[in-house]
């Protein structure tokens, strides 16, 4: 359906993100496709090696209070309950705030940082895409013509792994970060020995912090966790 359209169309589930655009003028699809009816594309679901699943209509709320996610990636859990007002996580999906691509997404750097991939789905068959890969600019992914990103999937948290997303913003939880941090972490006793930093709204797609994890690495339990209450200038 969306190939019939040749580029002019906009797809839909929750709106949070595309019916402001649209108010604002900031597009003007001429056809807009509601896919958030579509049934069983809303599941979370954990496989016997621990994989998570996330269909693409799982709304942010969903995510945030799902027991599983809770007990399994706790930063997915975490994040998510960031990200807007309570009404709009409520209604907003995941793959709605990932195809936004905005570089502010609150979902992103957690995503990235557990080394979360993509299912899209178009004319062509299917293809599975690295979420780090997923983004190429402001509102801009690499989904092609005809494509729907229908699935998240992200490896089992590594043994003795903790998360973290922290968020800073001028007022409140409820806008959107100014500046973005996950952090994954794998200690070895009181040891960091191991860190990924992935940042959110300062550069034109989330980014991995790659060139910070080396002088993380080795540091123990106490200075670790200091980077977390350290000011944001």
């Amino acid at each position: 359906m969306l190939f019939t359209y040749h580029g002019m169309a906009k797809v839909i589930a929750g709106g949070t993100d595309l019916l402001n655009q649209i108010r604002l003028k900031m597009i003007k699809p001429e056809y807009v496709v509601d896919i958030g009816y579509i049934p069983g594309l809303d599941y979370i679901k954990y496989d016997s090696e621990g994989q998570l699943s996330i269909g693409a209509l799982a709304t942010i709320r969903s995510l945030e209070m799902s027991a599983e996610i809770r007990e399994h990636h706790p930063v997915i859990s975490q994040a998510a309950s960031l990200m807007g007002s309570m009404a709009i996580r409520n209604v907003g999906t995941i793959g709605g705030n990932l195809c936004h691509a905005s570089p502010s997404a609150e979902t992103a750097p957690s995503l990235i940082g557990l080394g979360a991939t993509v299912k899209l789905v178009g004319t062509d068959g299917e293809r599975t895409v690295a979420l780090e890969k997923f983004f190429t600019g402001p509102g801009q992914t690499a989904l092609q013509t005809g494509e729907l990103m229908v699935e998240i999937r992200v490896p089992p948290m590594p043994s003795h792994a903790k998360g973290i997303y922290l968020k800073h913003t001028t007022r409140g939880s409820v806008n959107p970060a100014i500046v973005g941090v996950a952090a994954i972490v794998v200690m070895d006793g009181k040891r960091c020995k191991e860190t990924k930093l992935v940042l959110g709204a300062v550069a034109s797609t989330p980014i991995r912090a790659i060139a910070a994890t080396p002088t993380i690495a080795g540091l123990t339990l106490p200075l670790v966790v200091c980077f977390r209450y350290m000011p944001l200038a």
